[in-house]
């Protein structure tokens, strides 16, 4: 749900342009960030599992000392990053994203090509989540940084912007 601080910004005309003209992961230089953050929805399960450009990014940023952080669904682009050294950035690592349980709920588990939850511990990661679903749930491991599901976007970036103030 939109906070009123949120539609202060949707109505700048400048942050609306900068929407409307985001980078291609082609045009994007690693070096000039200290933090990736995948956003969630259910299309970026197709869009971001096997973008090797998306995971050069966050692999640069990772291995510069940045923050990978992810919300919902778009823990899918978490799934197939690979550290320099061979090892899954997710690999031993606390991590969340849509559960489970939440994809039932929501009637749509028998319509995507993979579970979040069930993903994330195949590649390796350690999965938490909420008591309940639905519930506001994130977690910080080693700067990677994940939330369970969209009530869990403002506490992603609580965690975010308290790690990059270390």
């Amino acid at each position: 749900m939109a906070e009123s601080i949120d539609w202060e910004w949707y109505q700048k005309k400048e942050f609306m342009n900068r929407l409307g003209s985001t980078m291609k992961p082609s045009e994007v230089n690693p070096e000039d960030y200290a933090v990736i953050y995948y956003a969630g929805g259910h299309g970026v399960i197709w869009d971001f599992p096997e973008n090797k450009e998306l995971q050069n990014i966050s692999r640069n940023i990772y291995e510069n000392g940045g923050i990978v952080s992810s919300v919902c669904h778009g823990a899918a682009g978490l799934f197939h990053i690979t550290l320099s050294n061979g090892d899954r950035l997710i690999s031993g690592k606390k991590v969340t994203g849509f559960s489970n349980e939440e994809e039932k709920l929501a009637e749509l588990d028998q319509f995507v090509p993979f579970l979040t939850e069930d993903e994330l511990i195949k590649n390796g990661g350690l999965y938490e989540k909420a008591a309940q679903p639905w519930e506001a749930f994130a977690l910080e491991d080693n700067r990677v940084i994940t939330g369970q599901n969209p009530a869990s976007g403002g506490p992603v970036a609580e965690l975010v912007l308290k790690q990059l103030q270390k």
